[in-house]
């Protein structure tokens, strides 16, 4: 071979090298990283159709990250078994290998560019490992026209071998700094998870997301004495709420004092929550506290302040401005050291709208605002609760419930619940005051509940209707408890193994659901 052509080969070699040293020190991606240095390949040394393929994280096979001219095929989806074809057999020995002539390779399986037809004369293939430790990484392949010297393929494998173990180095620290990065967000999520548990008030029962978010609130805004408005739908706990974030604060030791809006009447919310003093209006025959002063040191909750008329709304707005307040028949200005809280069901946006509430107030009371979600849009706490209102009603009404059947999970779970939390609530208490046999059915649950898509009934509550749910209910209660089994299932029942198939079949079913 010419020692002129040899020089100059040698010289691009060296500056290929030089060139992927500086690429390899960059802070690119990692893919541009290796399509940039097939690139390099390609221009500077004549080797075409550059492949990088790297072993899976289970070390079972390779996966392609970056080719020349791939367009049909996706990077990061063609992939290898070890062992299989040239690559999977670098990768498995660990060796380089060169092939003088991929058309006489039976092995050589020409997946990626379908070199056997689309190309016209020989063409050599190199492969080598990416190895770095002792550990091999994934493929380096390139292919070259074929030259009848072998020292020429030979040399061509040397340099890259060397680039190989450049790529390496390159690759490993990028892969570990890959799992530090998802270790650290796994440990950040566990923290996270961990500190919202810590968090989370023992008063409260819920694990879903939209109730997490309201555990990060609380704990947010319990050490200040900020005003706080929870809003939500009538039953969805804005009372356990507020005690919640009572007991957090720094005023947990002082009273905890809550007031019903609307229950009272205009005079006798003022004379609740101020207070008045002797003979100030018809039947003061004595001098009483109002619970603002109650509350002293303590919490005060409001709740449904969107019932306030405007009269009380102009006192309370004083309250939260100056901190001060009178009595009823009284010029005396007392101090109120008080946090107050308040809560409502109402939309006060519109009240502002309608001149029903005042601007001033909703802008001194909104500070912090909490929204409990709807019990239907946290279905994955409906068990939770249920359970717990199994376990606290059935210590109470001297009942031992020992589980709820599957078809009364399917008219739980499938509910909307408009009533929410407290609805549920009742709802169990009703089922367990119901239930005989330990155990609440479908047929314990309300009306409201018994929709047909659950109970095959129409829910006119005729007897054959009350009968067939109740039939449907023990018959899902023994497939659960036999895993599916229809013949353990009809030996639970008392029944044949035909007539329970019939049943089955009859109230639409499927026992395969029962079995895990």
């Amino acid at each position: 071979m010419d020692q002129t052509y040899l020089n100059s080969r040698r010289a691009m070699e060296l500056e290929t090298i030089l060139n992927l040293s500086r690429l390899l020190s960059s802070e690119l991606d990692q893919r541009v990283v290796l399509s940039t240095t097939l690139d390099l390949l390609h221009d500077e040394l004549g080797l075409t159709r550059g492949i990088i393929l790297l072993v899976t994280p289970d070390k079972e096979g390779l996966i392609l990250e970056v080719a020349q001219d791939t367009t049909p095929f996706e990077q990061g989806k063609l992939t290898y078994r070890r062992g299989e074809g040239i690559v999977g057999h670098v990768v498995e020995t660990g060796l380089p290998v060169a092939i003088p002539k991929v058309s006489e390779e039976p092995n050589f399986l020409d997946r990626i560019y379908n070199r056997k037809q689309k190309i016209n004369g020989e063409v050599s293939f190199i492969c080598v490992p990416i190895v770095c430790e002792n550990e091999v990484l994934g493929t380096l392949s390139v292919d070259r026209v074929y030259e009848s010297d072998p020292l020429s393929l030979d040399h061509d494998l040397q340099i890259l071998k060397i680039i190989a173990s450049m790529i390496a180095y390159d690759v490993k620290v990028r892969r570990q700094a890959a799992e530090i990065q998802h270790s650290l967000e796994q440990e950040n999520l566990r923290l996270k998870n961990q500190l919202q548990e810590r968090f989370r008030p023992e008063n409260i029962i819920g694990n879903s997301n939209a109730m997490r978010e309201v555990y990060q609130a609380i704990y947010q805004v319990a050490p200040s004495d900020a005003t706080v408005l929870i809003r939500g739908e009538s039953g969805t706990g804005k009372e356990l709420v507020a005690h919640a974030i009572h007991v957090a604060s720094p005023r947990a030791k002082g009273p905890f004092i809550k007031v019903n809006c609307a229950a009272l009447n205009e005079n006798l919310l003022e004379s609740e929550l101020f207070g008045h003093e002797k003979g100030s209006f018809t039947g003061a025959v004595s001098q009483r506290k109002g619970r603002i002063e109650e509350a002293e040191g303590g919490t005060l909750f409001l709740d449904e302040i969107g019932d306030f008329s405007l009269i009380i709304q102009v006192k309370l707005l004083r309250v939260l401005q100056e901190r001060t307040y009178e009595r009823v028949g009284s010029n005396i200005s007392r101090k109120a050291n008080i946090r107050l809280l308040c809560a409502t069901n109402h939309n006060l946006e519109e009240a502002m709208t309608e001149g029903s509430f005042r601007d001033d107030l909703y802008y001194r009371i909104n500070v912090f605002p909490i929204m409990l979600p709807p019990l239907r849009d946290r279905r994955g706490d409906i068990m939770l609760l249920a359970n717990h209102f199994i376990e606290t009603n059935s210590k109470r009404l001297n009942k031992s419930i020992k589980r709820i059947s599957a078809s009364a999970i399917d008219l739980l779970t499938g509910y909307r619940w408009p009533g929410n939390v407290r609805e549920l609530e009742n709802t169990i208490e009703r089922a367990i005051l119901l239930s005989q046999d330990n155990v609440i059915h479908g047929h314990h649950l309300p009306p409201t509940l018994q929709t047909s898509r659950v109970t095959n009934t129409t829910g006119t509550g005729t007897l054959e209707e009350r009968v067939a749910v109740f039939e449907q209910d023990i018959i899902m209660d023994a497939l659960k408890r036999s895993r599916g089994n229809m013949a353990a299932a009809a030996i639970d029942l008392g029944t044949t193994s035909r007539i329970l198939r019939y049943k089955v079949r009859q109230y639409l079913i499927e026992p395969k659901q029962f079995a895990r």
